[in-house]
């Protein structure tokens, strides 16, 4: 209940100032901003809780659900490179955009047919002993069935009765046994005793069906929604940075009340009413973006512009081709498209060779079209862009570790407040992140405005740089931390919000920054095909994410956690180098800052006169 009335604060304190802001940006951007606050809403509701729900529903272990989580999620960046295209070629971005939310709340719909829990036995000297789960998120308790009584694995040492108690090495020893129990005292190394999960094929199914239309919903629609943006803003216009930054507060809005209220009913009440609940969220932004007048009741300037995510080619969409038109042909894509994530989302070996395609495609037709289509100084332009988002793959690669390792980090290691008002779940420590963005999003919009106007706005490439360190330095924290762990080896979760912080003013460095750059760097025709290149970077970063979080991977016994200690640990070392890694990366992107910025031509840099520009263009097209 706390961290609902924080919530309700901060939401009250912050929409002042943004809303504020707005009303010196084109009226288009409330659209937007409620819309994707939904979309954000959705997704991040369902992101909070897959990680748990992977391990501790399916029982899949920890390597495996770290793998198919980040299968799923580069997936969820990469098939925006493929809504991108469709948009600019044909449908548009709004056609795409209320297309892919339906597909979202068909797949959030699907989530909450969870099926029953999957269950794991221990075959010890032949016998087998069933392992029965209670409970979610905090409250939950693995017990083992000895035949004559059930014990509790790990867990409250204040228990009364049986418990099977871990010590280092992985084995088990039991207190409070039947004299006359069949199980032995000790078990020296628990993990060879267990069986592989059983799990229902059916509802097996419906999950990677569920997430399969998740990925195919947010490929048609998030590379659009951002494009639109930038539609909204005439080139060179300043307020375009501080208008990315505005919506990004709306994404972090829906993000953080997702993790609040999908994170509390997924792991209270029950998986189905937080996945339903993030259903809900959905449905309700697809209506925001399709509905405008019905939904706001506002007079028609408040409305998107006529001329903004049309489709560049009305007539090509009517013209029938057999017994449907080119449009329900693009819509009926998506068929196929389930089919086969659905497939790649179960063989996540086959998730890189995927993404290496999908570079492959991106960067072959961006290779066409600078050669054929563009001057010396678009050229240079869009290198900068490039190197931009590769850079950005190092950042994402360690701030995704929030909804895997670091989720995990909080359920396992980390002294969370369970006291009925003062109660938070590992799920809604997800909330930090949107939390630190809804305070900070408007000071670092005032902030680059600000400077700005004093021409001492840093460049593009040193805001990626101060992104890096400041993610590297909350992993540093972390490990600070770690000294202060009691003895069921929780740190404290000052901590954890201190990370999250650190993570939060890097994200803010980087990420609406790179949304505006993108939309500053490249040219019209392909703005939303290279808005698809910065997600498909992130496909990449989600990729790697998986990668690194399988290093934090623990021994688990139906769904729960062996070694406490160990895990400690292991995340220990884990983010010691992940800090090392983008602290270094960070030093030597800002050294080089400098000279990149002009690859951009006053865009990757301080604003310059509308002369100026049209000077270093004349110089672009001479040389």
């Amino acid at each position: 209940m706390l961290i609902i009335v924080l919530g309700i604060v901060i939401t009250l304190v912050t929409c002042i100032p943004v809303f504020n802001q707005m009303r010196q940006h084109p009226k288009g951007l409330h659209i937007l901003f409620f819309a994707e606050m939904w979309e954000r809403f959705s997704f991040y509701g369902m992101r909070a809780l897959l990680i748990f729900y992977l391990t501790q529903h399916f029982l899949f272990d920890d390597r495996t659900a770290q793998g198919q989580y980040g299968s799923y999620t580069a997936l969820v960046y990469l098939l925006p490179l493929l809504g991108g295209f469709l948009a600019d070629k044909y449908l548009g971005n709004r056609k795409a955009i209320a297309f892919g939310a339906l597909l979202l709340v068909a797949g959030h719909l699907t989530m909450g047919l969870h099926g029953p829990q999957a269950t794991q036995k221990m075959v010890v000297a032949g016998a087998e002993y069933n392992l029965a789960v209670e409970g979610r998120g905090g409250s939950r308790q693995v017990f083992i069935e000895t035949g004559t009584q059930r014990c509790l694995f790990g867990g409250d040492a204040s228990h009364e009765g049986c418990r099977a108690n871990v010590s280092e090495g992985g084995s088990i020893t039991f207190t409070g046994l039947d004299a006359d129990s069949p199980m032995p005292t000790v078990i020296p190394n628990v993990m060879e005793t267990l069986s592989e999960p059983v799990r229902d094929p059916l509802y097996t199914n419906i999950l990677f069906l569920a997430l399969a239309l998740i990925v195919m919903g947010v490929g048609y629609l998030k590379a659009n929604i951002s494009s639109i943006v930038g539609q909204l803003y005439e080139d060179n216009d300043p307020r375009r940075d501080a208008g990315f930054t505005l919506y990004y507060y709306g994404i972090n809005l829906g993000a953080f009340w997702a993790a609040i209220l999908c994170g509390y009913l997924g792991q209270t009440v029950g998986w189905w009413a937080g996945f339903g609940l993030a259903a809900v969220g959905m449905a309700v932004g697809w209506l925001v973006f399709t509905q405008q007048r019905l939904v706001f009741w506002m007079p028609g300037e408040r409305q998107l512009p006529e001329h903004v995510g049309a489709p560049p080619n009305p007539e090509l969409l009517a013209k029938k081709v057999g017994p449907v038109s080119v449009e329900w042909w693009l819509y009926l894509l998506a068929i196929p498209g389930v089919a086969a994530v659905w497939f790649l989302l179960q063989t996540p070996q086959y998730t890189f060779a995927t993404l290496m395609s999908g570079l492959v495609l991106f960067g072959g037709y961006l290779i066409y079209y600078m050669v054929t289509k563009c001057n010396l100084r678009e050229i240079q332009e869009l290198i900068l862009a490039l190197f931009l988002i590769f850079m950005s793959v190092v950042f994402w690669s360690l701030f995704e570790q929030g909804g895997s390792s670091l989720n995990q980090f909080a359920e396992r290691n980390t002294q969370l407040p369970n006291d009925g008002f003062m109660t938070v779940t590992a799920a809604q420590t997800q909330s930090f992140n949107s939390g630190f963005i809804l305070l900070f999003a408007p000071i670092f919009a005032a902030l680059w405005a600000w400077l700005g106007a004093r021409k001492l706005d840093p460049n593009t490439p040193l805001k990626f740089a101060l992104a890096l360190v400041q993610v590297g330095l909350g992993f540093w924290v972390l490990v600070w931390g770690v000294q202060f762990a009691d003895d069921s080896f929780r740190v404290p979760l000052i901590f954890l919000v201190l990370a999250y912080l650190l993570h939060t003013t890097g994200e803010l460095c980087l990420s609406p920054v790179g949304l505006s750059m993108i939309t500053k760097l490249s040219p019209a025709a392909v703005v939303s095909f290279m808005m698809a290149g910065w997600f498909l970077s992130s496909a990449f970063a989600q990729y790697v994410a998986g990668v690194i979080a399988q290093f934090t991977a623990s021994d688990t016994v139906a769904g729960q956690v062996l070694d406490p200690g160990k895990a400690l640990m292991t995340y220990k070392d884990v983010f010691w180098s992940l800090g090392v890694v983008a602290i270094l990366l960070g030093v030597l992107l800002g050294l080089m800052s400098f000279l990149l910025k002009y690859l951009g031509h006053g865009k990757a840099g301080r604003l310059a006169s509308k002369a100026a520009l049209e000077a270093e263009a004349a110089r672009g097209v001479a040389e």
